[in-house]
């Protein structure tokens, strides 16, 4: 868990940081280093979802993923915390606040890195993949809460949520998911991120937290598919 504590500890600090740049800067230069984010996650949810190696897995773990999504109303429900939080914290009525938790969840708890270094910080205590990650996502916790605001700092309960649970029950998962899994999921995630992507360059706007479902309907759709041979 040290490794998800520094995690936590780098994004709140990048968060502060970038709140307290962001209120002061012009509206032109907050649209700039949006954009350029927009870019940069394109370019890693490409690099992402170009981990697969089952096509058809990806595509049916996204539609399965996204109509059980919409079913249980996911982003509805995220969307509703983050307005009640928004009140309590927030400094104003737009919906950047839940924009921002939403954004910087995704990108901070999904990819290999949020897995296999959880695993390895469980398994042996060495957080050392978790702590690269770390000062990767301070950095970027920085840039997201200058352009989002307060709502980025709530994404460390995301990560204390996703990250903990997977290395307090390590043990189990390290026999349970394989390699190809992990490049399944992250195929998955990376998809996710590439709608972030365009909803940061204001190209379109996915109810992107109703895909949440794929990332555990990726590893189930292999593990079947390998028992019966597809």
């Amino acid at each position: 868990m040290i490794g998800t504590l520094i995690n936590m500890i780098t994004v709140f600090i990048g968060s502060c940081l970038g709140i307290l740049v962001g209120g002061r800067l012009p509206e032109r230069f907050r649209e700039t280093v949006m954009h350029g984010l927009g870019l940069l996650t394109l370019i890693i949810g490409i690099q992402m979802a170009l981990k697969t190696s089952h096509i058809l897995i990806l595509m049916g773990s996204i539609l399965m993923g996204g109509i059980l999504g919409e079913l249980i109303r996911i982003q509805q429900g995220l969307d509703h915390v983050g307005k009640k939080l928004q009140s309590r914290f927030g400094k104003d009525g737009s919906n950047r606040f839940s924009e921002g938790f939403i954004t910087a969840s995704l990108v901070f708890c999904v990819g290999p890195m949020t897995v296999l270094g959880a695993l390895q910080d469980g398994l042996t205590g060495n957080y050392e993949l978790l702590a690269i990650k770390s000062m990767l996502d301070g950095f970027a916790s920085l840039a997201f809460a200058a352009i989002f605001g307060v709502g980025v700092i709530f994404s460390i309960g995301t990560i204390l949520i996703i990250q903990g649970s997977i290395s307090l029950g390590a043990s189990v998962l390290d026999g349970v998911l394989t390699t190809p899994m992990i490049d399944e999921m992250t195929a998955v995630g990376g998809l996710m991120i590439i709608g972030i992507g365009f909803a940061l360059l204001d190209l379109l706007h996915i109810r992107i937290a109703n895909y949440l479902p794929a990332l555990l309907i990726a590893p189930l759709l292999l593990a079947l598919s390998t028992h019966l041979h597809f």
